[in-house]
């Protein structure tokens, strides 16, 4: 169509242009931020006062969404939201230190959300802060509050949403405009300026009126470090690219997310410094290069009263080394009470973590990414000739193995208080680690590990002899089509299968020849009251057949049908698997519906030795010392 060619074109450019010379300063650009590692985002507005409750509407999923969820008039909003807002409890100081002692390196506050509303004084456009009870400029106190404690600070800035704007995409139920719920302006399964891009002209002056002026306002008045965009679909990318460039030619030392832009032409998808994965990350899937994910402490980014499904520290101790190990930041997130006061199991949070990271913060901070596959009882973290490992599950006997290290280790330590740990090597990728007795961290404890040399790992997922293993979909190979979920909760799987061509493999290897129970794990479910046919619109979400391959064998089973797309389908099938290196593979047979199944993984269970035709097998890699 002409209108992505255009959009294409204006890619092509500025990847040519404007981008192609920021680029040159990228590396120093992100120094800091490879470094950090952990980082405090901040959803706060004038919506916080409602906690996503509001008159008759149901509760709101996501508390900063309150406008857009109950389709509240701007005059209604500012005069029940706006005017109202005070911040009495608001402590700049104390927000900073909050971040501080939770071992936080850089800081993400919300200068204006998709409300349009700026939460700092805009003379560029005065819809902001001065038209609430709040009588100071909540950012710059911030910002001088980070800078006297050496955080980083930066602003999330809603650019492609706007719901006070006449001429902004999102607002749906008072104007008559493009990108909110209602669709307008777009066909079935295009964006609306695909569909009548004559309508951009329109966004235009938004961008023009608001969206540039205010970036632009922020940048000279606050100097930030990082500028945070988010929901770039809504804008076409030549808008957005607009925007991009005037950042650029303000102040090319500032880092943009990968949430500024979407291309249709993905060879220029991101002119982003590095990419943010999906929203409330339980899992991780794949990502190459510099990324973040951005978890929150329970399901809401703004406040909510009713939200209590906050994780533990130790769910975000774990993730954060996880992310680490990945080569990521983490950039968790915390929604304040509109008063300005954290809720108290935010502020619980925090601290543990904080806690953790006073010991452990070597093992996370200036890491890089690790080569190692994850282990059965954990992960590890990389920096220079130092290799962390990250253990969440102590074995009984205390011996752990790490598996797929060529390296000759010189120590290892305990690294809350230096306590040597006994090595020993099996083979030339395996060392067995003798766990001190006593009291370890539950969450996460780390080992330090002083090796020798360039790092030497092996591809694949050593599976010891002793204990489960869970090979997750995330950490398999996928054949062409095969797509990766978000990682949310229960959406940690491998989904899109249409084609008995595709297939999902894990490399593996044994100390040992063992009989395995080997657990299938899958979501597949059916809609009640529709059967399978030719008609697209009436078959079932998944179904078919499908096959597992292991240990020289081949197993076959019906794709079994469930309800709740939160419980999991599991099969389970007894293998003899062979000593040393093999691959276990699922692959499609036959596809009736929609799709196979959307895969989660494999629990692979040992049930004891394997005697094999003549001796037991063995793992006989020579150890190389």
């Amino acid at each position: 169509m002409k209108q992505i060619d255009e959009q294409q074109a204006a890619a092509k450019a500025a990847a040519a242009g404007f981008w192609a010379k920021s680029m040159q300063s990228l590396d120093d650009r992100l120094a800091w931020w490879r470094d950090a590692r952990f980082g405090m985002f901040i959803h706060w507005g004038v919506y916080s006062i409602a906690g996503g409750l509001w008159k008759d509407c149901p509760p709101v999923g996501y508390g900063e969404h309150l406008m857009r969820a109950c389709k509240i008039p701007k005059s209604e909003y500012v005069e029940e939201l706006v005017k109202p807002f005070d911040a009495c409890c608001f402590d700049a100081d104390a927000w900073a230190d909050a971040a501080v002692q939770a071992g936080m390196k850089y800081m993400i506050v919300t200068a204006k959300h998709h409300d349009g509303f700026a939460m700092y004084p805009s003379d560029v456009y005065p819809y902001d802060i001065r038209m609430t009870k709040c009588k100071v400029d909540p950012m710059a106190l911030l910002k001088d509050a980070c800078a006297k404690r050496g955080l980083k600070f930066g602003f999330y800035y809603s650019h492609a949403f706007d719901w006070e704007h006449p001429d902004a995409p999102g607002n749906d139920w008072e104007y008559d405009n493009p990108g909110g719920d209602k669709n307008l302006h777009a066909n079935p399964g295009e964006l609306w300026f695909t569909s009548q891009p004559e309508r951009i002209a329109k966004a235009a002056r938004y961008v023009d009126e608001k969206a540039i002026p205010q970036i632009l306002e922020l940048i000279q008045s606050y100097h930030p470090d990082l500028l945070w965009f988010d929901t770039p679909h809504k804008l076409p990318p030549s808008e957005n690219l607009r925007i991009l460039k005037a950042i650029r030619e303000a102040d090319d030392n500032i880092i943009v997310n990968s949430r500024i832009i979407n291309c249709p032409d993905k060879s220029y998808r991101s002119f982003a410094d590095y990419l943010n994965t999906a929203d409330r990350p339980a899992e991780l899937f794949p990502t190459i290069g510099d990324w973040e994910a951005i978890p929150t402490t329970n399901e809401s980014y703004g406040y909510s009263k009713f939200d209590h499904s906050h994780k533990p520290a130790s769910h975000f101790i774990r993730l954060l080394a996880k992310i680490a190990a990945r080569g990521g930041n983490m950039l968790m997130n915390i929604g304040p009470k509109g008063d300005g006061a954290f809720d108290a199991p935010d502020a619980a949070i925090l601290r543990g973590i904080g806690e953790w990271l006073k010991q452990n913060g070597e093992s996370i901070y200036a890491t890089r990414r690790s080569p190692l596959f994850s282990q059965a009882w954990g992960e590890t973290t990389l920096r220079g000739n130092t290799l962390y490992l990250h253990i969440f599950d102590v074995p009984e006997t205390r011996k752990l193995i790490l598996g797929g290290f060529g390296n000759t280790i010189k120590s290892a330590h305990l690294l809350t208080d230096g306590r040597e740990i006994p090595v020993q090597r099996l083979n030339y990728y395996d060392h067995e680690f003798l766990l001190p007795e006593g009291e370890l961290n539950a969450a996460d404890t780390v080992v330090k590990v002083e090796f020798a040399g360039e790092i030497v790992a092996k591809p694949d997922f050593f599976l010891p002899a002793d204990r489960p293993f869970h090979l997750r979909s995330f950490d398999a190979a996928i054949s062409a089509g095969l797509r990766y979920g978000d990682g949310k909760t229960n959406r940690d799987y491998v989904f899109h299968w249409t084609d008995t061509a595709q297939f999902v493999t894990w490399n593996i290897r044994l100390p040992q020849a063992m009989r395995v129970k080997i657990d299938v794990s899958y979501l597949a479910l059916h809609t009640p009251g529709v059967s399978g046919t030719a008609d697209m619109t009436k078959m079932h979400d998944s179904g078919g057949t499908y096959l597992l391959y292991a240990g020289g064998e081949m197993f076959r089973a019906p794709v079994r049908l469930g309800t709740d797309a939160a419980v999991p389908m599991v099969d389970s099938f007894t293998v003899s698997l062979p000593a040393g290196e093999s691959t276990l593979q699922v692959r499609a047979e036959e596809v009736t519906g929609l799709e196979l199944m959307k895969l989660l993984g494999l629990l692979i269970t040992p049930l004891g030795s394997a005697q094999a035709q003549t001796d037991m097998e063995t793992d006989t890699t020579d150890t190389g010392d």
